[in-house]
């Protein structure tokens, strides 16, 4: 088989381009901590390579000989929830698969059963371990993956029988185990039906000696990693495609790997490995990666609606200075779902590409509701958009239609600029792209419009940058500040065209003094604002 981008479930050397999975983290400081006998957490997004690394580690550990490894997912359970007995039987039924498959043992094969039988289902992984390790020859090493898929009193219990073990390591017990999962133990948030309460994972689990955490690929590893088709197949990139890449990604695994899936195979004129990859090529490869919703996308918008999410995202988008009183828990389990990062010391969406998801998913609905047409805003001779008609016709669409609107959205306080958002993606969609930019503190959005008016040639492309501000001091005030950025942001994007939008968000003015038209002027440059 020839090799190809990985998309989907663990890496195979022999069919992947890869980064070795050993290398993407501190195998120094595991085998530390190994021989130390700690339990330590592995957490990371979904999608990032966390399975890799534990197989690589099994193997690794297994092949130096000096221990005994092991890999489980236990994901299995999941559907369990509050069964302890189902969840627990389905664990060690797992164990023994996998210790036949990776070990090519079978003490927990025979004796699964009968010890799930001989005790309650809260001790019967305890005394499964036990047997485990008693009878092997060398100290062992238990890697439990998908921990966190586990839901309610499942998840206390196996918590709670893993602590109660710990005394008893190595001779008894596991000399150390690797708990990896989406979230740190401590973001977990544990319902019990038992004790009719919330268990944190810190309280079921306070025998935690580290929490590491597997990054993104660096800069570096994205080229590596491109470089490795180029080698195969002699298909090559251009060199600005790589730093686009990692702009676009911020090194995400997954989204490294299925852009340039989607370029050099999908896309079934790029399969000619005479055609050089282009930044274009890739363009078109992220819009069809969002347009079609893959899994790790979909995985993604679905915890939009989680009210943790929705506490520190809404006012990313909204661009205010601080995310309210969000309490420091939400902030890093958000931080530990993939969605936001820190970025000299603001808070940031993480990478360009859920920069354009995110107000696209929240406002998909709304896009196909806007009964406007991109040929309306389209000059017949130049075939550029026509940015003033177009800006005029959502000050008037704003000002009919936004109170019923914003009354449906779940992120209401940032309504007005997902709203103005939709409307343009309704329109450019047709031959452009909207670009977005956020970040606490800088109390304003940043959209970047490319329309391709020249559709034999895409370099040649209509620049145009909007700054959206929310009033928040006086009318003046915050005209004055938004001349600045906005040209600012004209000068870095090379635009030949921007705007300012100004929303009045006061319950107390009325819409003829909320909604204006008028030119600004800061160092000689004549920038269009509209109010509303």
């Amino acid at each position: 088989m020839k090799k190809f981008f990985n998309t989907a479930g663990p890496i195979k050397p022999e069919n992947h381009y890869h980064i070795p999975p050993l290398e993407r983290w501190d195998l120094d400081e595991i085998t530390v901590l190994i021989e130390q006998e700690k339990y330590f957490v592995l957490h990371a997004p979904r999608q990032t390579g966390k399975t890799s690394c534990l197989l690589a580690l099994m193997e690794h550990l297994n092949k130096e000989g000096k221990f005994k490894a092991l890999y489980v997912n236990v994901e299995v359970a999941q559907t369990a929830r509050d069964d302890v007995s189902r969840g627990v039987q389905a664990i060690l039924g797992t164990l023994a698969n996998q210790e036949r498959a990776y070990l090519k043992e079978n003490i927990l094969d025979k004796n699964w059963y009968e010890t799930f039988q001989r005790n309650s289902p809260d001790q019967a992984l305890n005394s499964m371990l036990t047997l485990w390790v008693e009878n092997s020859s060398k100290p062992t090493v238990l890697l439990i993956d998908e921990v966190d898929a586990l839901v309610g009193d499942t998840l206390i219990s196996v918590l709670r029988q893993i602590r109660t073990g710990y005394t008893s390591r190595p001779l008894h017990f596991p000399q150390s185990i690797i708990l990896c999962g989406v979230r740190d133990v401590r973001d977990y948030r544990i319902h019990s039906s038992k004790h009719k309460e919330i268990i944190t994972g810190g309280s079921a689990f306070n025998i935690k000696a580290e929490s590491m955490c597997l990054g993104n690929f660096t800069s570096e590893e994205v080229k590596s990693l491109y470089l490795q088709h180029t080698t195969g197949t002699g298909q090559k990139f251009d060199e600005e495609v790589f730093h686009f890449i990692y702009e676009l990604t911020n090194g995400q695994p997954w989204l490294v790997n299925a852009l340039a899936y989607e370029a050099c195979f999908k896309i079934k004129e790029n399969r000619d490995r005479t055609k050089t990859i282009t930044k274009e090529i890739m363009e078109e490869a992220k819009e069809n990666i969002i347009l079609r919703r893959d899994t790790h996308i979909d995985q993604l918008i679905d915890k939009l609606s989680d009210e943790r999410v929705r506490k520190i995202i809404e006012p990313l988008l909204e661009n205010e200075d601080e995310i309210g009183n969000a309490p420091t828990d939400d902030l890093q389990y958000v931080i530990d779902l993939g969605l936001i990062r820190k970025d000299e010391k603001k808070i940031i969406i993480s990478n360009g590409i859920y920069r354009e998801i995110i107000p696209r998913e929240l406002t998909y609905t709304t896009q196909l509701t806007i009964h406007h047409e991109t040929p309306w805003y389209i000059d017949k001779i130049t075939n550029k958009l026509q940015m003033k008609k177009l800006l005029a016709a959502f000050q008037d669409f704003y000002r009919e239609h936004s109170e019923h609107w914003l009354k449906g959205m779940q992120y209401k306080e940032s309504g007005p600029q997902l709203l103005l958002q939709a409307f343009l993606q309704r329109i450019v969609n047709g031959g452009g792209r909207v670009e977005r930019e956020y970040g606490l503190g800088r109390k304003r959005t940043d959209l970047y419009i490319r329309w391709f008016y020249d559709e034999t040639d895409k370099s040649k492309s209509q620049k145009i940058v909007i700054e959206c501000k929310v009033i928040r001091k006086s009318k003046e005030a915050t005209i004055e500040e938004g001349l600045i950025q906005t040209i600012e942001y004209k000068d870095k994007c090379g635009a030949e065209e921007a705007y300012l939008i100004l929303f009045e968000k006061s319950q107390n003015k009325t819409w003829e003094e909320k909604v204006f038209q008028e030119d600004g002027i800061h160092n000689n440059y004549t920038i269009p604002i509209w109010g509303m």
